[in-house]
């Protein structure tokens, strides 16, 4: 059995085609903490092409969800967001579930996480000229200690992840029945001491998913979206998948090696002009009194620096730890960008998954024999060639 592309309404949940004429340009990949991606082509003219009953053209841009199934099970699922038309052919590009939230901005409650509440003073304004002493006191009487402020709740970060989401599914036509894991990530935005708050509010016009994506940074965590039937093969039941922080696992049990199952590589690639082993990052305020910090690694190569901002917060601490994970990203060694591999009982096809760490064994010209671990980012599965690519970071990427 090959593959078999089903169309359906998003808004609606109404089933339009069950067999799709999609020329899929590769198989669809998945990713982590990513929506991954479909795209091919419909020739000639699609003679199925109006649904009934709401006369709107079976795909159409954000209106029609894709699902690719192989062997009755549900490889992947997303949404429609761009056709072209060239000459008779038509071309789609789709994306999963969790692409939908960029570009959205967020019009719900304001969230607040660690943030400094001043409490009711007595005195204000009772010391106008600013002596210490309560005014027109015979005697003086000294000014009473100000209350300390109050520090808000803290909220969980995937409290925020699941805040955000409710409210994109709140609109009518929002509703994509998406349900998220409601564990905690075990990270508190914010600080215990109100000095760096974490805030939400739409009057600043955040973007839906620029801020899930940073929220999701902020607890160094992962997650991934999945489709599938019901059980009754009439309903798809969508999920996302929030790891308690990282997905995947080490995987000493599979084993890639060119040579036995590795059958192409993607030339294996330093950072080039990307790389750093210095990063500068400024924080929040202007001038000379903006907080900046410096992270750095003495391993013997030139001195190369970058300069980042974060100006949501002045935490000294905060900013440190954006400038950590901002240093693992530019000073990477070699690393192997992706992988074809053949079925084989090193490592069965899909025996892995999303954010798994795998040992890759290689030959590199110049180089020689390298045996680096690299987490799984995205893949391709083919189950009717028995090939899969596999996308790869470096495992020291992600700290």
């Amino acid at each position: 059995m090959g593959w078999r592309y089903i169309a359906q309404r998003t808004t609606s949940g109404d089933f339009l085609d069950w067999d799709v004429p999609l020329v899929a340009d590769t198989v669809p990949r998945s990713e982590l903490s990513g929506p991954g991606n479909l795209s091919g082509t419909i020739s000639p003219e699609y003679a199925r092409l109006t649904a009934k009953p709401d006369g709107m053209p079976v795909l159409s841009e954000w209106a029609t969800t894709l699902y690719a199934e192989y062997d009755g099970r549900i490889r992947w699922g997303g949404l429609i967001h761009k056709i072209r038309y060239e000459g008779q052919a038509l071309k789609i590009d789709a994306a999963g579930f969790t692409s939908y939230p960029h570009g959205i901005p967020y019009f719900g409650p304001v969230i607040q996480s660690g943030y400094p509440v001043k409490q009711p003073y007595a005195y204000e304004g009772k010391d106008k000229n600013h002596d210490g002493y309560i005014d027109h006191t015979s005697p003086k009487r000294k000014m009473p200690a100000r209350p300390k402020d109050k520090i808000s709740t803290r909220w969980d970060a995937y409290d925020v992840v699941r805040a955000i989401w409710s409210h994109l599914q709140d609109y009518r036509f929002g509703r994509l029945g998406l349900v998220v894991d409601g564990h905690d990530s075990g990270h508190l935005l914010g600080s215990a001491s109100g000095q760096d708050p974490w805030e939400l509010r739409w009057w600043d016009s955040p973007d839906c998913g620029a801020t899930i994506d940073e929220v999701m940074r902020l607890a160094g965590a992962d997650y991934v979206e999945s489709h599938s039937w019901d059980g009754t093969n009439e309903r798809m039941v969508h999920r996302l998948h929030l790891g308690k922080r990282r997905l995947g696992r080490y995987r000493d049990d599979l084993r890639f090696a060119q040579g036995e199952n590795i059958i192409v590589t993607a030339t294996p690639k330093g950072m080039g002009d990307a790389f750093a082993n210095e990063v500068y990052v400024l924080g929040k305020g202007s001038g000379q009194k903006t907080p900046r910090v410096r992270v750095a690694s003495q391993d013997q190569r030139l001195r190369r620096a970058r300069v980042i901002s974060r100006k949501s917060t002045a935490n000294r601490t905060t900013l440190t730890e954006y400038g950590k994970a901002e240093q693992k990203r530019h000073n990477q060694m070699l690393t192997v960008p992706s992988i074809a591999i053949r079925h084989h009982p090193n490592a069965p096809l899909g025996s892995w998954a999303l954010g798994d760490r795998i040992l890759v064994q290689i030959d590199v010209p110049w180089v020689g024999e390298i045996a680096v671990w690299h987490r799984i980012t995205a893949h391709e599965i083919d189950p009717a060639a028995g090939t899969a690519v596999l996308f790869l970071t470096r495992t020291d990427h992600f700290g």
